[in-house]
């Protein structure tokens, strides 16, 4: 599995926002100077990640985007199925989006495979986007000693 710059950056932009919760709406702007996400980018894949029921969006003035959910609420596994899809390396062990293999009984790279999709899912689904934020407040503090 290889998280592409669109999965990369929906998980840097929902951290920000994260970080961001309480606040008014964040404009796109701000995240991708921050983020240094291109800007045209991230609005696609804000309007992806607010289409998926993740965020709320507000147009105008004060407008811009915020969590529809408690970033505890939020895995990674989450983020990357909607930008990216299955978390499969293979089609055969995907539980998404599943493809038949004519060789599945007898496959020796399968049983692989699985214990690969297995581990890259459990630590995905049990990461949010709350510990995220609050792995990189920790490195920041560490810096800054």
């Amino acid at each position: 599995m290889k998280i592409s710059k669109k999965g990369e950056y929906s998980m840097r932009a929902m951290a920000d926002l994260a970080l961001r919760v309480g606040e008014d709406y964040v404009r796109i702007e701000d995240i991708s100077r921050r983020q240094r996400i291109p800007e045209k980018f991230l609005e696609q894949i804000l309007l992806q990640l607010r289409n998926a029921g993740l965020l709320e969006s507000k147009r105008g003035v004060g407008g811009g985007y915020k969590l529809a959910k408690p970033p505890e609420n939020i895995t990674l596994a989450d983020l990357l199925r909607i930008v990216d899809g299955p978390l499969a390396p293979v089609g055969c062990v995907s539980e998404w989006a599943r493809i038949d293999c004519p060789e599945e009984d007898s496959c020796g790279i399968k049983v692989v495979m699985l214990r690969v999709r297995n581990a890259i899912v459990d630590i995905l689904e049990e990461t949010t986007v709350a510990d995220v934020c609050d792995s990189s407040s920790r490195r920041r503090r560490r810096k800054s000693r």
